[in-house]
């Protein structure tokens, strides 16, 4: 069946980093763009980043621009994120999502496949 799971957040100070991953299985991974979100405790679910399944195009919101880095890896069907100069605005449960027919990388109901999810807290 297909799974998406979600590993490496956990608690970190200000202005540290973290490296999430995302391995996936059950699908064609090359086929499809995956994509990470975050949900802040009383707030709706944000896209946060995409990598494409064709040429590796990437999107990230404004916010994370410059701090966050998404990367895949086809031969391990994972996908990555790089998270540098964490703030605490920063904290929430991030999700990957998967998608086969992505278009804007942001907009939750162009992926099919979502994880369970991995907390992120920053705070000193």
């Amino acid at each position: 069946q297909v799974q998406l799971v979600e590993s490496g957040g956990g608690l970190v100070q200000p202005g540290g980093s973290l490296r999430l991953s995302c391995a996936a299985s059950g699908f064609t991974f090359d086929d499809y763009a995956i994509g990470w979100f975050r949900q802040a405790p009383g707030k709706e679910r944000e896209g946060v980043s995409c990598i494409s399944s064709s040429d590796g195009s990437t999107y990230y919101r404004d916010s994370v621009k410059g701090r966050f880095t998404i990367s895949r890896d086809n031969t391990k069907n994972t996908v990555y994120l790089q998270m540098n100069s964490l703030k605490a605005e920063d904290t929430a449960v991030y999700y990957c999502a998967a998608g086969s027919d992505v278009v804007a990388g942001y907009r939750q109901n162009e992926f099919q496949y979502w994880g369970q999810g991995t907390q992120v807290t920053v705070s000193s």
